[in-house]
C-alpha cells in the first residue's frame, strides 16, 4: 500500500492558516520526509458558501498549490484529486496539467472527475448536464494532446485549426490518468482511457450528493474492483498495471486498538485490489498535522521523519 496525504486545508475545520506559504512547504516537506507516495490536492474554482458552512472546505487552484510544492520537494508525487475535466476546454486542461508535469520533474498523476457542484458548474458557464459528455471527450483529447502535441484535435465546442506547438510532458506516453467515480462509466472510463480508478466507499446519501453510484462497503468495494478487473482483461490491458486508490480509515495514532483496526482495514482493502491510500491527518493546527504526518509515517509507513518542521 502506498499513500497519498490530502492537503489539510481540504478538511471542514482546518484553520486559514493552511494557506500560508510556510505552511504549504512545511507540510508537503514533511510528508516526503515521512514517506508519503503523494500530496493531493482537490478543484473547487467556485464552490458556494452553503456548500462551505456544510461540509466544505478552504480551497487552493491545485495546478498552482502543487506546483508550489513540487519547488519545495524533490519526490513526492503531486495529485489532482481531482481535477474537474468538465470546467473547461481540454487544451487548458492539457497545459496546466501538463506544466505542473514539467515543472515537478515528471511527478502528477492527474485524478481527474466530473464534478457536481451545480452552482459552481453555473458560475464557470458549463452546463452540468453536459458533464458526462465533456468528460469523454476531454479524457480522449487530453490522451491525444499528450502524446501527438503538434496535431489538432477537435471537439463538439472547440477546433484546432492548424499544426500546434506543445511539449510533451516529461513522462511518456503522458502522466498517469486516474479517475474518479463509483459507476459503470467510471469504470469504462478506466478501461479506455485510465491508469489508475479513485472510487469512494461512503453512504448512499454522500454518493448521491455527488452525482456517483454507492459503494458502501468493503464487499461492494471488492464487486467492483472485479468488474474493473474483468473489463480490463476482456480490453486486452492487465489488470494489475492500473492502481486503485481507496480512502484510509480514520486512525488515532496514540491508540493501539485504533492502529490495529486501520492496519487490519487497509489489509482487508488491500486484498480487495486497493493499492494506494489517502490519509487525512489532524488538521486543528499546522504543528498537529506535522506532528500527525510524522507519527504516521513512523507506524503505518515505515518511514522515520527526517524533517523537523515546528510552526
Amino acid at each position: 500500500m502506498r499513500y497519498t496525504l490530502e492537503y489539510p486545508s481540504e478538511l471542514p475545520t482546518a484553520p486559514d492558516d493552511f494557506l500560508r506559504p510556510d505552511v504549504i512547504s512545511g507540510v508537503a516537506t514533511q510528508a516526503e520526509a515521512a514517506g508519503f507516495s503523494a500530496v493531493a490536492l482537490s478543484e473547487h474554482p467556485a464552490p458556494s458558501v452553503k456548500w462551505r458552512s456544510n461540509g466544505g472546505h478552504n480551497t487552493l487552484d491545485p495546478i498552482a498549490a502543487l506546483s508550489f510544492m513540487a519547488a519545495v520537494t524533490s519526490r513526492i508525487r503531486l495529485m489532482t484529486n481531482l481535477y474537474v475535466l468538465p470546467f473547461r476546454n481540454p487544451y487548458l486542461s492539457a497545459k496546466a496539467l501538463g506544466s505542473l508535469d514539467l515543472v515537478s520533474g515528471g511527478r502528477l498523476i492527474a485524478g481527474v472527475g466530473a464534478g457536481y457542484l451545480r452552482s459552481e458548474f453555473s458560475a464557470v458557464g458549463v452546463d452540468i448536464d453536459r458533464r458526462a459528455e465533456l468528460l469523454d471527450e476531454a479524457l480522449t483529447a487530453l490522451r491525444s494532446i499528450w502524446t501527438e502535441p503538434e496535431t489538432p484535435f477537435t471537439g463538439a465546442d472547440f477546433e484546432a485549426v492548424g499544426v500546434v506547438h506543445l511539449q510533451h510532458p516529461v513522462q511518456r506516453p503522458h502522466p498517469p490518468i486516474w479517475i474518479g467515480g463509483n459507476g459503470a462509466a467510471a469504470i469504462r472510463r478506466v478501461v479506455e482511457h485510465g491508469d489508475g480508478w479513485m472510487p469512494i466507499i461512503a453512504a448512499a446519501g454522500m454518493a448521491s450528493t455527488m452525482r456517483t453510484a454507492a459503494i458502501e462497503n468493503t464487499e461492494q468495494f471488492g464487486a467492483a474492483v472485479v468488474r474493473l478487473r474483468d473489463r480490463l482483461a476482456d480490453a486486452g490491458r492487465d489488470p494489475s498495471t492500473v492502481d486503485i486508490q481507496v480512502v484510509c480509515p480514520f486512525v488515532d495514532l496514540d491508540d493501539d486498538a485504533s492502529v490495529t483496526h486501520a492496519r487490519d482495514a487497509l489489509a482487508e482493502l488491500a486484498e480487495y485490489g486497493a493499492t494506494w491510500a489517502v490519509v487525512h491527518v489532524d488538521g486543528s493546527s499546522p504543528q498537529a498535522a506535522v506532528d500527525y504526518i510524522k507519527a504516521f509515517g513512523a507506524q503505518m509507513i515505515g518511514q522515520p521523519a527526517r524533517s523537523r518542521q515546528t510552526f
